[in-house]
């Protein structure tokens, strides 16, 4: 689901709730509006914001920490290539047909997850594409390596190393690409969310002031869902994770 449509879902949910609040503020008798009732009211409420506020804080954090997580495992992708590139110039020119097919793969998972057309979706499934041939064909291409001394025996050693590497960081990229926020959670969520703004509507009185509190606040909470999920997605939205480690390896690769 869109992190613009959730975030949109949940602001008209909260800012819709407080209007209601607002308005069984009008129908309700005296009775049911007094200070008893509202020091209850605020001790419930209280309990559920401290809830949501945990809950938030702890995807927040889960959510950062996978968008890092991807971060990092790109970089290390492109030292090991890079490392992997100037073993293979060491090696030999036996070893420069695979450096020039390294080269074409990087080309092909760049333009793979983030395409020059802005429009067109990140292709997060390596299976689909020829960037997971294009890997594994590296893979292979260092064991028909055969060394002829001792030198190129420890360097081939390295490469086939940092090659397994490279296939392993690059399921763990495309593994990170779906989301890790169920659809159940968002709906307790706004659930939540919802019962709390209705009480701050309850209580508030009708003036142009309070609304617009209450619009802030609410704005406030959708934005807030809405970076979150946009973190939980590190490949689509406004927030991804930058090329440019891949695209620097890239620029010195095969010289």
């Amino acid at each position: 689901m869109s992190p613009i449509l959730v975030g949109t879902i949940v602001f008209l949910c909260t800012l819709g709730g407080a209007l209601l609040g607002n308005w069984l503020r009008t129908i309700l008798p005296v009775a049911h509006l007094g200070e008893d009732t509202k020091d209850t009211v605020k001790v419930g409420i209280g309990l559920i914001a401290t809830m949501t506020a945990l809950v938030l804080g702890l995807v927040t954090a889960s959510a950062k920490s996978s968008f890092d997580e991807v971060d990092t495992t790109l970089e290390h992708s492109a030292m090991d290539m890079l490392a992997l590139d100037r073993l293979l110039a060491r090696y030999g020119p036996e070893a420069e047909p695979i450096r020039a097919a390294m080269q074409e793969a990087l080309v092909r998972r760049i333009e793979m997850i983030w395409p020059q057309d802005s429009s067109a979706a990140p292709q997060l499934d390596p299976l689909a594409t020829g960037t997971a041939a294009g890997v594994e064909t590296l893979a292979d291409g260092l064991r028909s390596l055969t060394p002829r001394d001792e030198v190129q025996r420890s360097l081939l050693a390295r490469a086939m190393d940092l090659g397994e590497s490279l296939l392993q960081n690059r399921w763990r990229v495309f593994a990170a690409g779906g989301t890790s926020v169920p659809l159940p959670f968002l709906i307790v969520l706004v659930f939540w969310l919802t019962i709390t703004f209705a009480s701050f509507g309850l209580f508030a009185p009708r003036n142009g002031t309070v609304f617009a509190v209450l619009f802030v606040c609410a704005m406030s909470v959708g934005s807030a869902v809405f970076l979150i999920l946009e973190l939980d997605g590190p490949f689509t939205g406004l927030i991804r994770v930058s090329p440019e480690p891949l695209q620097y390896a890239l620029a010195h690769l095969n010289r």
